[in-house]
């Protein structure tokens, strides 16, 4: 298979530019403006951070992305799906409130802000997935694929299952409506350690489906009510929340990257990752802990597959900062080194299998050309 084009950006600039000036520069590089925008509706697929957590990507690097579609006749819209989970992200009220109030909205991006699955997670379309080994139909949000042209902006991130936040996972888990998500999450269910639980009830707040309850100050979970999301496992700072069925995480990874075939599919879409503000979980935490590796840049390709490996590849070659999750959980005495940054900040997380199962449905390639700029 012929290698993918990635290219990439530090975020080191000159006085007199910014940032924002690099990824204009990035994205009409890479080939954005080769794509015929003339008044077309263009997704701009993104994370709007759950309120509390400060590690999201800022507005001003959307309005960068819209402003360049508008330039070129297009008609942009930043959007995302509502949580399965607790939280300020569940429905369409709620979730627009939480953009606004960590600064997306019309007026500091430069075009209107939009929920994928409507009010209540429910208004979705079921989209053949072509090769699919596990989803034949994902139900993904109706506005995603009303869309003209697809684009996801992306911040790069660890994650307490997936093992890193990337392009695929944005798309995939993140274009799913409340269904699709449940869908993707099924595979298996998490127990309790009652030996290691010390009944802080952490895992309990992070339950949207009311699963934990505690007897004799332990937590258990109701695996009638548990949908398998994993953030009690995130949640717990004393490993005491496993999964104890060992291929769940491939099989989550497996089926975001059928799910992220299924919006990708038959249109033009476009892909950027900011490798900054790497936190050790995801961006749907209220909270964030400080970066496990410093920043590393800017990334844009037509390959979401060869856009994560590649932003996985320049991680590696990053030390751990140290104190940060990552540094402690390697200088722990019992620590087994698994040679892989995101699978040592979390125990039992894992990526490889969600671009393995990429190249092979035909989502894209591990294999890329780094083009510098």
């Amino acid at each position: 298979m012929t290698p993918s084009k990635v290219y990439f950006t530090d975020f080191h600039v000159p006085v007199g530019t910014s940032q924002l000036d690099k990824l204009q520069r990035l994205i009409d590089r890479a080939g954005l403006g080769e794509i015929d925008f003339n008044k077309k509706l263009v997704c701009i697929k993104m994370h709007f951070g759950e309120p509390g957590n400060l590690s999201f990507l800022r507005p001003n690097y959307a309005k960068v992305v819209a402003d360049y579609v508008k330039s070129k006749g297009g008609v942009p819209f930043l959007c995302d799906c509502n949580t399965l989970y607790v939280g300020r992200r569940k429905n369409a009220l709620e979730h627009l409130d939480a953009a606004y109030e960590n600064g997306f909205s019309p007026l500091t991006t430069g075009c209107q802000v939009i929920i994928g699955d409507g009010l209540k997670g429910t208004d979705d379309i079921e989209v053949p997935v072509a090769g699919g080994e596990y989803i034949k139909a994902a139900k993904i949000g109706r506005a995603v694929m009303d869309a003209d042209i697809f684009i996801s902006l992306t911040h790069f991130k660890g994650h307490e299952q997936a093992g890193f936040g990337g392009a695929v996972k944005n798309i995939g888990m993140g274009c799913g409506s409340r269904a699709g998500k449940m869908e993707q999450h099924n595979a298996g269910k998490p127990i309790v350690r009652t030996e290691d639980c010390v009944g802080c009830r952490q895992c309990a707040k992070q339950c949207g489906q009311d699963a934990i309850s505690y007897a004799d100050g332990k937590a258990a979970i109701d695996h009638a009510k548990c949908v398998g999301c994993g953030r009690c496992i995130g949640a717990c700072n004393f490993d005491a929340i496993e999964n104890p069925a060992w291929d769940t995480v491939q099989m989550l990874n497996r089926k975001m990257a059928e799910y992220a075939k299924a919006v990708v599919d038959g249109r033009p879409c476009f892909h950027i990752s900011l490798v900054r503000d790497i936190s050790p979980n995801c961006d749907c935490h209220g909270e964030n802990d400080v970066p496990i590796l410093p920043d590393v840049g800017m990334f844009a390709s037509f390959d979401p597959v060869a856009l994560d490996q590649a932003c996985a590849d320049a991680c590696m070659a990053k030390e751990p900062i140290p104190g940060a999750q990552l540094y402690r959980r390697m200088k722990a005495k019992d620590f087994i080194d698994h040679h892989d940054h995101f699978e040592n900040t979390t125990e039992g997380s894992e990526w490889k299998s969600c671009l393995e199962h990429g190249e092979k449905i035909g989502l894209g390639t591990r294999e890329y050309e780094l083009i510098k700029m």
